[in-house]
């Protein structure tokens, strides 16, 4: 009983890992310099890029923008539930094949069955303020095979389609994706694991340091630098934009590293949902100032248009 006791008081004093999933260096990806990506950046690119909105959501503003900053405030910006998108993106490469950057919902999201349920589901709000556009399932149904998943991160949010891939498709994510604690986990672990269950192991991209420091460490992807896998720690470890290339410019896909449109145009980091706010904040400033030196790259990001 002690024992027990003990287990359980550290569980709660320092939280639990997301989820014990495998993972596996990335076979994928060449580490590159900031500058080789700014060779090719305004060269037309060979990718075709879609954006699908999976569901509408709304969540507290507060965790997704930081109501504290100066330019909050001014704007006299106070939390409340605000309306976001869970999307996915599809990379279609003319060679590699047809790749998603995160997952949208899964079609079951709504049933007694789904892998988010319980007390996450009601945590989360998903049975009254969740509301389907295009499931995953539905989607790869329409459209084709799967190639592979890139993920920006690990949270539920972003991974609610995973029950729809089929389960021997490669899923790529950052590094330290499955390992960061938290109290939340211990009501979201369960949930993630069946997300997760029996899919391969989590592919973790291999990042160096930037040559050029704009970044904490850069990718290309299929080493054609068709698309650019770009470390954002601080929403999470791993958290990982990307920067594609199409035949119309270059896309920027920031993931968590900025929720919110407004957040994006007035230079406010993201909020309390970051497993470490000074660093989302460093990471985000970095992916803004490249950003805004290179205004032909249209930016799309995490849950807003």
């Amino acid at each position: 009983m002690r024992n027990t006791a003990s287990v359980a008081a550290a569980l709660l004093a320092f939280g639990c890992a997301a989820t014990h999933h495998p993972t596996a260096p990335s076979a994928l990806g060449i580490p590159r310099s900031s500058d080789e990506l700014l060779a090719v950046l305004d060269q037309p690119g060979p990718i075709s890029l879609e954006s699908v909105d999976s569901a509408d959501w709304q969540v507290p503003l507060s965790g997704l923008l930081n109501l504290e900053h100066p330019k909050a405030v001014a704007a006299g910006l106070v939390d409340r539930d605000e309306p976001i998108v869970v999307r996915f993106h599809v990379i279609r490469h003319p060679e590699r094949g047809m790749f998603i950057v995160d997952t949208g919902v899964e079609r079951a999201v709504h049933d007694p069955d789904a892998a988010v349920r319980g007390i996450a589901a009601d945590f989360m709000g998903i049975e009254e303020k969740l509301v389907v556009r295009t499931d995953l399932a539905s989607y790869l149904a329409a459209h084709g095979p799967l190639a592979g998943v890139f993920l920006t991160h690990l949270h539920i949010d972003h991974v609610m389609g995973m029950p729809d891939v089929p389960k021997p498709t490669p899923i790529y994510a950052g590094p330290g994706e499955t390992t960061p604690k938290s109290m939340q986990n211990l009501v979201l672990r369960a949930n993630l694991a069946r997300l997760l269950d029996g899919h391969a192991p989590l592919s973790e991209w291999k990042f160096a340091p930037d040559p050029a420091g704009r970044f904490d460490g850069l990718l290309d992807v299929f080493g054609d630098g068709s698309v650019w896998a770009i470390w954002v720690p601080g929403h999470t470890p791993g958290s990982t934009a990307y920067l594609v290339r199409t035949a119309r410019g270059p896309v920027l896909l920031t993931g968590d590293a900025s929720h919110t449109r407004w957040g994006w145009d007035n230079d406010v980091e993201p909020g309390t949902y970051s497993y470490d706010r000074e660093r989302s904040a460093a990471s985000f400033r970095k992916l803004r100032a490249f950003a805004i030196a290179h205004p032909n790259i249209e930016v799309r990001v995490g849950h807003q248009h």
